[in-house]
C-alpha cells in the first residue's frame, strides 16, 4: 500500500468515527433535552442557566469519553470498531439517562428543578460528576 492510499484510508477512518461521534453527541443531547423539562437548547442559549449548560456538557464530555475508548478498543478493524462505537455510546447515553431520572426520584434532585434555578446548584454539579463518572465507567468496560 502507498503512502497515498495509507494515508487516504486512515483519513476515511477518522471521517467515519467523528461522524459516529457526533451523531452520538448530537442523540446525547436531544435524549438530556427528552429528559430535562423545556427546550434544552432554549434555555441553555435564551435563559443563559448554568445548571442546564452543566448537565448537557457533561453528558457529551461522557458521551466523548465512551466514543474514544470504542475508537481505542477497536485495534484498526474500522467496521466492527464503528458498530462498537455506535453501540457503546447509545449503552452508555441510555445509562446517563436512567441515572439521571434514579437521582430525581432516589435521592429528590429533581432535574426539573435544576433548570429552572438561576444559579449554579450543587445538585447540578453532583449530577454533572454523575454523568462523567458513567461515561468513565462505560469507557473502560469497552476497553
Amino acid at each position: 500500500m502507498t503512502l497515498l492510499e495509507t494515508l487516504a484510508r486512515g483519513a476515511g477512518a477518522i471521517a467515519a468515527y467523528a461522524a459516529v461521534g457526533v451523531i452520538l453527541m448530537i442523540v446525547g443531547f436531544y435524549v438530556i433535552d427528552w429528559a430535562t423539562p423545556g427546550k434544552l437548547s432554549e434555555v441553555i442559549r435564551t435563559e443563559r442557566n448554568p445548571n442546564a449548560t452543566l448537565l448537557a456538557t457533561s453528558a457529551l464530555a461522557a458521551v466523548g469519553l465512551i466514543v474514544a475508548a470504542s475508537i481505542w478498543a477497536s485495534g484498526g478493524r474500522l467496521a466492527e470498531g464503528l458498530a462498537g462505537t455506535a453501540v457503546f455510546g447509545l449503552v452508555g447515553i441510555v445509562v446517563q439517562t436512567v441515572a439521571m431520572l434514579l437521582f430525581d426520584r432516589v435521592v429528590g434532585i429533581s432535574v426539573r428543578d435544576l433548570v429552572q434555578e438561576r444559579e449554579l446548584q450543587p445538585g447540578a454539579r453532583l449530577l454533572a460528576v454523575t454523568h462523567v463518572a458513567i461515561g468513565l465507567i462505560t469507557a473502560v468496560a469497552v476497553i
